[in-house]
């Protein structure tokens, strides 16, 4: 988070390029004692580690939110924290990757690897192959399909996941905030992003269904939010059960772009669950609203790691949901380790064998 934080702090004056960042702190709220004391836990942690974060009373944490609603315990708040724009963030940081000579190759898809003597040694595209002794797994919810087909077990799943631009003829807030029903941040273009908090679907797959063991204590904490299904996703999807060859087209080829689309009953509680904490507003309304898949761990802490049984193949997925934010951390830290430099941070808690050595992953924490 802090190496993180200071990148996308810097990465406009740095490489010329504007990711829409700006500091803005970011608040959330709880409302009742348990999440709050969840919450002062956190705190402490993130402190020991040289992150500043103070706990709000309930009136501060009403205050904070121009909410007119009651019920507050109190909040996080993260004054140092910011937000960047997600419609012009990515091009900014191809465009800076590109600067530094980083080639592009989009609909191209990368259906498996190649080894001599045991490492990697290219990487098999469909417009032919690349020779490389290092190659990256970033395929967010694809990941552990890919890996499968190298014989490599990835405790993964993906949750179908809602949001939506708000637009309102009155100002709701001015810095991102996340509520036990909702999430809302102020957009570049006037309006705002909102999605409701610990809500979505679980489709329910063969890949899942061999690491449900291991997601048992994450479900357990959340199946309140979650709806199980079972769909066209069983045959095609990141959570199918594929083979291939690397001369033939791959799952990933049949299957370009991942787009669940909107869950509009989501759509239709966000919307309510926002008027309910704001019920001055005028003119509130639902311009679009879109889908995407959050690919999760069972910790819900990512995956940036080598893999020992393979020299040269790197992971770098797995992140529930804060992709965006770490990205730039994450990918800082997967360079050093591919480069063998020394890491920016330390790469233990992120380690690929953690799922496999006897580690107790238990679940989530409440942040």
């Amino acid at each position: 988070m802090k190496v993180s934080r200071g990148l996308w702090e810097g990465f406009a004056a740095t490489t010329g390029h504007d990711t829409g960042f700006r500091r803005t702190g970011l608040l959330f709220a709880a409302s009742d004692e348990k999440t709050l004391g969840e919450y002062q836990h956190w705190v402490t942690g993130a402190k020991d580690c040289g992150v500043h974060a103070e706990l709000l009373t309930p009136s501060q944490t009403k205050a904070a939110l121009c909410s007119a609603k009651d019920g507050w315990s109190g909040a996080i708040y993260c004054e140092e924290d910011g937000m960047a724009e997600p419609s012009i963030a990515p091009l900014a940081v191809a465009k800076a990757a590109r600067d530094l000579g980083v080639s592009f190759h989009q609909e191209c898809a990368a259906r498996g690897v190649e080894k001599a003597a045991g490492r990697i040694s290219a990487v098999v595209t469909e417009r032919g192959v690349i020779k490389t002794d290092a190659a990256v797994v970033a395929g967010g919810a694809w990941s552990s399909m890919f890996c499968a087909s190298l014989g490599l077990r990835l405790p993964q799943a993906g949750v179908n996941a809602t949001a939506m631009r708000v637009t309102s003829e009155s100002k709701m807030v001015d810095r991102p905030i996340a509520t036990p029903t909702f999430c809302l941040r102020p957009r570049f273009d006037g309006g705002y992003t909102l999605a409701l908090s610990g809500r979505g679907t679980l489709d329910l797959a063969p890949r899942g269904l061999l690491y449900a063991r291991q997601f048992l204590p994450t479900y357990l904490r959340r199946r309140k939010g979650l709806k199980v299904r079972i769909g066209s996703a069983f045959f095609r999807g990141p959570g199918a059960l594929s083979r291939w060859s690397l001369d033939e087209a791959s799952p990933f080829e049949s299957v370009r772009i991942l787009d669940p689309g909107p869950d509009m009953t989501l759509v239709s509680a966000a919307l309510a669950s926002v008027i309910d904490a704001y019920p001055a507003l005028k003119g509130v309304r639902i311009a679009n609203a879109w889908g995407g898949v959050i690919d999760s761990t069972p910790d819900a802490i990512p995956v940036i790691s080598s893999v020992s049984r393979i020299p040269g193949l790197f992971l770098s997925t797995g992140y529930s949901g804060h992709g965006f934010g770490l990205g730039l951390g994450a990918g800082r830290l997967m360079a050093d380790l591919v480069a063998n430099d020394s890491p920016i941070v330390d790469p233990y808690a992120f380690r690929y064998s953690r799922f496999f050595d006897g580690t107790a992953l238990g679940g989530p924490s409440g942040m």
